[in-house]
């Protein structure tokens, strides 16, 4: 910006757009300060250097109010988790269940995990079984992301809310 811009010559454009030129940054810079602006390198590794007449405090404004826009229009997805037992009762089940579709409805991601205990690691099918009926339960609501898979003591499901 204005007396940091190190090029010898570099190619000017107006505050409208209209390019005024390749000219020696010296005489940019005369004419930035005529009008009352500042001379902004905004293409440093282009040849000529593209400089561009702006008033840089404006500019660094409307750019921040730009980027707090974007943030304001991100959308943070959480990974919201429910775990379970291979043994576990119906009644419990369907209770796991509807906390999972509240999860998926509010637009959270839903991480399904079966804890195997002693020997219930020897029964692996039990848990899937149930994995595959807990995706069809809430199959409405979400689509699995990840299958099931075994690790360690552990058989873990991702969903995602349907778009």
């Amino acid at each position: 910006m204005n007396e940091q811009i190190n090029a010898r010559e570099v190619l000017v454009i107006d505050a409208d757009g209209t390019q005024l030129g390749v000219m020696k940054t010296d005489e940019a810079l005369r004419l930035a300060r005529e009008k009352s602006v500042d001379l902004v390198n905004v293409a440093p590794s282009a040849r000529p250097p593209v400089c561009r007449l702006m008033d840089y405090g404006k500019h660094k404004y409307e750019q921040s109010k730009q980027d707090r826009e974007a943030r304001k229009k991100q959308k943070v997805t959480t990974i919201k988790e429910i775990k379970l037992r291979p043994n576990i009762d119906k009644h419990d089940f369907d209770v796991k269940v509807k906390r999972g579709q509240k999860f998926l409805v509010n637009g959270d991601k839903l991480k399904i995990t079966f804890m195997f205990r002693g020997r219930e690691i020897t029964h692996p099918e039990i848990a899937q079984r149930l994995c595959q009926q807990l995706a069809k339960d809430l199959a409405d609501f979400g689509v699995v992301e990840k299958p099931a898979k075994q690790e360690g003591r552990n058989m873990i499901m991702i969903m995602s809310p349907k778009s």
